[in-house]
C-alpha cells in the first residue's frame, strides 16, 4: 500500500532490543556447558552487560518510532516506557541473583538465558499491535517463567511451584487463545486497529454479545498473568516455592508487560465496548483488592505475604484501567514503575536475609533486625511504607494518581472501597516493621552478613528511586502522561 512501506533497516532498528536479548540468551545457552562450574557466575556479568546493551537499544529505537513488520509491532512512547521498565527489572534480577545462586550452588548460565528470553517475550507483548504477536510474546515470557520458577529442581517446593504455575497458566492461555480465535472469526483480522473497525460494524445484538464474550475470554488470560481475582490462586504457592530473585522478577516484569498489553487490547481494539467491559473490570478490581488484602492478614511467611500483597496491588492498577481514560493510563504507567522499584527492592532484601535454602522466611525471623542491621531494616522499612502508600514515597503518589483517575471517571464507590482496603493493608506491612524494631533479636535474619556487592547496590538504587519518585513524581509522570495519549 502507498505510504505504508517501511524500510527493512528501520524495522530491524525498532526490533533491536529483542534481537540483542534473543542472540544474547542463545549465546549464553551455548556457552554455559563450555564453562567450568566455578566460573559460571562470570556468565551473570556477561548477562548484565547485555541487558545494558538492550536498554540502550530500546532508548535508541525510540528515536525512530513507528510500526514494524506490517503493524505486528508498534514502537511508540508507550512501548518504550514498558520496554525500558521490563529490561531494567531483568537487569536488577540478574544482579540480585549472583549471591543467591552461589549460596544455593545453582549458578548456571541457563538461568540468565531464561531471564533474557522471558524479557524478550515481555518486550514483544508491550509493543504488539496484533493479537497473534501478543500471544507469541506471552508464550515466550510464560514458558521461560515456568522453568525459572522450578530452577532449583532439587527443592520439592520449587518443582511444585513450577508445576502449578505451568498447569494453571496453560489453562488460562487456552482460554485467552479461544477468545482470540473467536474475535478473528467475527472480524476477519487479529490486528487491533482492524478489530476496532470490525466491532464498530457489528449491528446485530447477538454479534455484539458474542464479541463481548470474546473480550471476557481474552481478559481471563490477562487476569491470570497479573494474578487478579478469581485467577489469583497460583500466586501464593508459586511465590513461596520459587527462588526469591525469580519471585521478585515475576512480581514486577511479567505483571507490567501484561498490564501494558491489556491496555492496548482494551483501549485500541475494544474501545467501542468500553461500556460493556467496565462493569467486569470494576468487579474484578474490587475482588482482587479484597482477596489480596484480607488473605495477607493471615500470613506468617514473608513470601506468601508479599504474594497476596502483589495480588492487592494488581487490584489497585485495575482501578486505573477501569477508568478508560488518558489519566488512568498514565496512572497505570506511573504505578507500575513505582511498584517495580519497591517490590524488587523488597525481594532483594528477602533474598539476602533468607539464608541458605531460604530457611528464614517467617516474619518472626526478622526480630531484632533493626538493632543488628539498622541499614537493612531502614531500607526494608522504606519499601514497606511505600507499599502502604505513605508519603514521601513512590507508593503514595502511585495510589494518589490511581484514585484521582477513578474519581474523575465517577468511580466513587470503587475509590472509597479501595481506600478502605488500603487501610487494611497497613496492618500487615506495619507488623513486619514492628517485629524488626520492637522484638528482641534471635537467631535468624539478624545474623545475616551486611549488604554488599551487586545485591546491595540494587537495594540502595531501588530505595533511592522509591524516595525520588515520592518527592519528584514528575520524573516519570510527565513522560507517562505524554505517552499515554499514544495508546489510543
Amino acid at each position: 500500500m502507498p505510504g505504508s512501506f517501511v524500510p527493512a533497516s528501520a524495522e530491524l532498528w525498532r526490533f533491536l532490543p529483542e534481537i540483542i536479548l534473543t542472540l544474547a540468551g542463545t549465546f549464553l545457552m551455548v556457552l554455559a556447558p563450555l564453562v567450568r562450574d566455578r566460573r559460571q557466575n562470570a556468565l551473570g556479568y556477561v548477562a548484565a552487560y547485555l541487558f545494558f546493551a538492550a536498554l540502550a537499544a530500546a532508548l535508541a529505537a525510540h528515536l525512530d518510532p513507528g510500526p514494524a513488520f506490517q503493524g505486528l509491532l508498534v514502537i511508540d512512547g508507550f512501548a518504550t516506557f514498558f520496554r525500558v521498565l521490563v529490561i531494567v527489572v531483568g537487569l536488577f534480577t540478574v544482579l540480585i541473583s549472583f549471591p543467591y545462586l552461589g549460596r544455593e550452588h545453582a549458578d548456571r548460565g541457563e538461568y540468565y538465558a531464561l531471564l533474557m528470553f522471558s524479557v524478550v517475550g515481555q518486550c514483544l507483548m508491550v509493543a504488539s499491535g496484533d493479537l497473534i504477536m501478543l500471544f507469541i510474546g506471552l508464550e515466550i515470557s510464560s514458558i521461560s517463567s515456568y522453568v525459572l520458577a522450578g530452577f532449583l529442581r532439587r527443592r520439592p517446593q520449587a518443582v511444585e511451584a513450577a508445576l502449578k504455575y505451568f498447569l494453571l497458566g496453560s489453562f488460562a492461555t487456552a482460554i485467552m487463545l479461544f477468545g482470540v480465535a473467536w474475535i478473528y472469526g467475527m472480524t476477519g483480522s487479529t490486528s487491533l486497529m482492524e478489530i476496532r473497525n470490525g466491532v464498530l460494524k457489528l449491528g446485530q445484538p447477538g454479534s455484539v454479545f458474542l464479541a463481548a464474550a470474546a473480550v471476557a475470554l481474552i481478559f481471563a488470560g490477562f487476569a491470570f498473568k497479573v494474578s487478579a481475582w478469581p485467577f489469583q490462586v497460583w500466586a501464593p504457592d508459586v511465590y513461596e516455592g520459587a527462588p526469591a530473585p525469580v519471585v521478585g522478577f515475576l512480581s514486577a516484569g511479567p505483571k507490567a508487560a501484561a498490564f501494558a498489553a491489556l491496555l492496548r487490547v482494551l483501549v485500541v481494539g475494544f474501545a467501542p465496548f468500553s461500556h460493556r467491559w467496565e462493569p467486569l473490570l470494576w468487579l474484578v478490581a474490587l475482588g482482587t483488592m479484597v482477596v489480596g488484602n484480607f488473605a495477607a492478614l493471615l500470613q506468617n511467611n514473608i513470601k506468601r505475604l508479599l504474594a497476596y500483597s502483589s495480588i492487592a496491588h494488581a487490584g489497585y492498577v485495575l482501578v486505573a484501567v477501569t477508568t478508560h481514560s488518558e489519566i488512568g493510563t498514565a496512572a497505570v504507567m506511573f504505578y507500575l514503575a513505582a511498584y517495580a522499584l519497591m517490590n524488587i527492592g523488597a525481594f532483594a532484601l528477602v533474598t539476602h536475609l533468607g539464608g541458605k535454602n531460604e530457611q528464614f522466611l517467617n516474619i518472626n525471623d526478622y526480630a531484632g533486625l533493626g538493632a543488628r542491621q539498622p541499614a537493612a531494616a531502614a531500607l526494608f522499612t522504606i519499601f514497606l511504607l511505600s507499599l502502604i502508600g505513605v508519603p514521601p514515597t513512590a507508593g503514595f503518589f502511585g495510589k494518589f494518581y490511581v484514585f484521582r483517575a477513578a474519581i474523575r471517571a465517577d468511580l466513587i464507590w470503587l475509590t472509597v472501597l479501595g481506600l478502605l482496603l488500603s487501610a487494611v493493608a497497613a496492618y500487615y506491612y506495619l507488623r513486619i516493621i514492628v517485629v524488626m524494631y520492637m522484638r528482641e533479636p534471635k537467631n535468624g535474619v539478624a545474623e545475616a552478613p551486611p549488604l554488599s556487592g551487586a545485591l546491595g547496590a540494587v537495594v540502595w538504587v531501588t530505595a533511592l528511586g522509591t524516595i525520588l519518585l515520592g518527592i519528584w513524581p514528575s520524573l516519570v509522570l510527565r513522560a507517562a502522561t505524554e505517552w499515554a495519549l499514544l495508546v489510543r
